[in-house]
């Protein structure tokens, strides 16, 4: 029985301008101590999938229009607020993408670290404080028992970061979502962070949902990666499978796009043209207008996320057909 599992996960925002499908019928598994990658441009439903799972969508203007998130035997996407609480910090915890904004400028770092210790394993300050010193130097951060006493703006980005990578790892959740969390951090901290989150997992079994653009590190990191689109799940696969036979055209022009890859003075390749509106409906696969595989049926055919003989889902029917 996997730890985590939705189906037909669909969270749209409705504005003025229209009702904009950011997630659109996602459906995905995360079994314990599994790290799953969740790959795609800006703009493609990444972190709303998350945000959904979180109950952290603004309602309104968002809704969670239907689906169904379940996780040991409770629908993250229905249960009630006291569920919620108890589940939220302490089971699932999630590293933010700007900790500037998920930090509270009025309070010191120290109470923000230990808020979920107290709150949901009763402990003393004194315990708390010690949990909370210990963990912004595994984080590494120097001189962390001073640093426990200042407040979020005396921190540079990358440490900002890596206090909010503390805080949510400080309860050792079951499951962990990590929103870009290495963005800010340079090669050898996030070399770093990344060592710790698998150690951890060791440790106590914990799954991770890893969202991030570094294909570099999704191949180092992530079990299985999920590549999104317009708000779709558009490929799925075991991460060795996807590097080594992407099937969907859009994996391959993002596996494209990693400039490590591409020869020395050549032009850095780019996908052409813009994601879709998404406050529009899409006749046919979303891609088909910058896909250099489209053809006309690909612009009428919504394509199915299907497998075609291994368990390798996609949604290109041209694939399908062993047409590219």
């Amino acid at each position: 029985m996997p730890l985590l599992e939705v189906t037909d996960l669909r969270t749209y925002f409705h504005t003025r301008s229209g009702v904009f499908r950011a997630v659109d019928g996602v459906s995905f598994r995360v079994e314990k101590g599994e790290t799953l990658g969740l790959v795609g441009e800006s703009g493609s439903g990444k972190s709303v999938t998350c945000y959904s799972l979180m109950g952290l969508i603004p309602q309104p203007p968002g809704r969670i229009e239907s689906g169904r998130a379940m996780f040991d035997g409770i629908d993250l996407l229905r249960c009630s607020p006291a569920q919620a609480r108890q589940i939220r910090g302490r089971r699932i915890s999630m590293i933010f993408q700007d900790p500037m904004t998920s930090l509270n400028p009025y309070l010191r770092v120290s109470e923000q670290l230990i808020e979920p210790l107290l709150i949901h394993e009763k402990i003393s300050r004194r315990e708390a404080m010690a949990r909370a010193l210990e963990m912004l130097q595994a984080v590494g951060i120097n001189d962390a028992s001073r640093r426990l006493q200042q407040y979020p703006h005396e921190f540079s980005g990358g440490m900002r970061q890596r206090v909010m990578i503390a805080m949510a790892l400080i309860t050792k959740p079951e499951l962990l979502i990590a929103d870009e969390p290495t963005t800010a951090l340079d090669v050898t901290v996030q070399a770093q962070i990344l060592d710790l989150i698998r150690s951890l997992q060791r440790e106590i079994g914990m799954a991770v949902i890893f969202i991030t653009h570094d294909l570099a590190v999704v191949s180092g990191l992530c079990d299985r990666v999920q590549v999104m689109y317009a708000g779709r799940i558009v490929e799925t696969a075991d991460t060795r499978t996807l590097f080594r036979d992407a099937r969907h055209p859009y994996t391959r022009a993002l596996q494209r796009s990693i400039p490590a890859l591409q020869s020395k003075g050549s032009e850095l390749f780019t996908i052409p043209g813009l994601p879709p509106d998404l406050s529009k409906p899409l006749a046919g696969c979303a891609f088909a207008p910058r896909c250099e595989f489209a053809v006309e049926r690909c612009r009428i055919t919504p394509p199915p996320l299907v497998a075609r003989g291994a368990d390798h889902p996609h949604a290109c029917l041209r694939a399908h057909d062993r047409e590219i």
